[in-house]
């Protein structure tokens, strides 16, 4: 199947896409449009009051982005016009029965859809149990049911994440779908319905002991419901909320697909395109960008540092998602998993990250506000957990302790500010190092052997500079991390900071 096939299975297609504001979301919108012009329609539903708050959405949130400068461009005077006969929005919301939309308007759709992409989530590691339950376990399963009501519909293909599938395990993780109730924990079994009444119990017990102001108690509400996934998560042998609620999802919708035609894609860690439309095109920091952007503002002194980051440009995520969809188009009975993974082909170092950064820096240095140029210090990584903490209890925690002291007994609070910044600091990089040890001391590889057969019926033409590239043994980490994905990590980080958003 050649690029001119994959995108031609687009064409007079009507397609339903959740999670079109989200990253993936947008290059996917823009892929399609781009590559095959004849789409028929491309139903986007987007969390808006009405239709008219969710066509200012599609405008600012999506069709306004820099990413579809090329469309833009392609199409000139006719693509306001393009737009508007290509994509329809939609009011409405995962979380709730028939995606939230009016009767007739769902019954409209069920004659309409050919494909659904399912790509909306919450992606936050650390949410609230009950909102990632409500978006990606709950949400997933309203997707599978409406799904089934639409009579002409060849496939539902949902994005997940590769992390539903590991956490400690080492070795090769296969491509297969989850089985109910299986857990990342021996003698474990996960009972979703069990789950879900314990957030709703724990949500109940927290608005009936409510004291002080409505602020304060929504801000204890907040902590102790997104503690308790965290809870939960780990218990089960989950990294954090994020990929547990995204395993129940994908156990949901393999018990109740039926004969649904279903492609789930599982990338690992997303980051800027490789070259589609154009290289370095990201929005937001997440993961690794986090590090990038501390590191450049001298705010990461220490950290840590595993083997390697299996990480996946967002573009050929997309392109992999589509070549899947053109495959595996009207073929009932369908169930098949793909990694969009990098490790096993083309591993990304941690120690290539870490020189990359480094070396960025130093030949772009920040400059500050007088416009003089700092000299960037080299991060200390430790290569384990317990000598990342043992380093903290020196360099902080002891300083920490000396300070109070010293407030206390001496100087009458003279050092109290100072004492709360490096509190603050020490604060957040235990927090940060928590969240992330589980990625960066991966000891686990994850299969791909589906991906590479998938790659592989598309033939030759899809590598390097190909419409539909996925492959990454193509990606040159060392150029691609300096000219391409940590200036535009920065590029955003900057906007985000101007913004306050940071």
């Amino acid at each position: 199947m050649d690029a001119t096939k994959v995108a031609g299975c687009f064409k007079d297609r009507t397609i339903l896409v959740t999670g079109s504001t989200g990253f993936l979301g947008k290059l996917l919108v823009e892929k399609i449009l781009r590559v095959e012009p004849g789409v028929k329609k491309l139903y986007l539903l987007v969390r808006a009051p009405d239709d008219v708050a969710a066509e200012q959405r599609m405008l600012h949130e999506i069709i306004g982005k820099e990413l579809f400068s090329v469309l833009r461009e392609e199409h000139g005077a006719d693509f306001q016009s393009f737009i508007k006969e290509k994509i329809s929005p939609l009011a409405g919301d995962m979380i709730h029965e028939n995606l939230g939309l009016e009767s007739t308007q769902a019954k409209q759709l069920f004659e309409e859809i050919d494909i659904i992409v399912n790509g909306a989530a919450t992606t936050n590691f650390y949410e609230r149990y009950d909102v990632a339950l409500a978006s990606n376990t709950l949400g997933t399963v309203n997707i599978c049911k409406f799904a089934k009501q639409c009579s002409h519909l060849k496939l539902l293909l949902h994005v997940s994440t590769a992390y539903v599938a590991s956490c400690k395990q080492k070795g090769r993780i296969l491509e297969k779908p989850l089985q109910m109730g299986q857990t990342l924990k021996k003698g474990r079994c996960i009972d979703v319905e069990a789950e879900l009444d314990l957030a709703n119990d724990v949500k109940a017990k927290l608005v009936k002991t409510r004291s002080g102001n409505d602020t304060s108690h929504q801000k204890l509400q907040k902590v102790a419901m997104k503690e308790l996934g965290l809870k939960r998560a780990k218990y089960f042998g989950w990294p954090n909320v994020y990929a547990f609620t995204k395993a129940m999802g994908e156990m949901l919708l393999g018990t109740m697909r039926g004969d649904l035609p279903v492609v789930i894609m599982r990338p690992s860690i997303v980051i800027s395109t490789f070259q589609d439309p154009f290289p370095g095109w990201i929005e937001g920091i997440r993961t690794m960008d986090v590090m990038i952007a501390a590191s450049y503002e001298q705010k990461l002194p220490c950290f840590i540092g595993g083997h390697v980051l299996d990480s996946i440009p967002g573009d050929m995520v997309v392109n992999a998602t589509m070549v899947a969809m053109a495959t595996h188009y009207d073929c009932s009975g369908t169930q098949v998993v793909y990694h969009v993974t990098s490790a096993l082909q083309n591993p990304l170092s941690c120690n290539l990250l870490e020189e990359s950064v480094y070396g960025y820096c130093l030949i772009n240095p920040r400059v500050r506000d007088d416009k003089r140029t700092m000299q960037h210090e080299r991060p200390m990584l430790f290569s384990r957990y317990a000598y990342f903490h043992a380093y903290m209890v020196l360099a902080y925690k002891t300083r920490l302790q000396v300070l109070y002291l010293a407030n206390r007994l001496l100087l009458c609070g003279r050092f109290t500010e100072y004492h709360n910044k490096l509190n603050r600091s020490l604060n957040c990089l235990m927090f940060m190092a928590k969240l992330y040890a589980p990625y960066v001391f991966f000891k686990g590889c994850f299969d791909d052997t589906n991906l590479r057969m998938l790659r592989g019926t598309t033939g030759k033409e899809h590598g390097d500079g190909s419409v539909f590239n996925f492959d990454p043994n193509c990606i040159n980490w060392r150029m691609y991390m300096f000219n391409t994905h940590i200036p535009a990590v920065l590029k955003v980080a900057a906007h985000m900071k101007k913004e306050g958003t940071a």
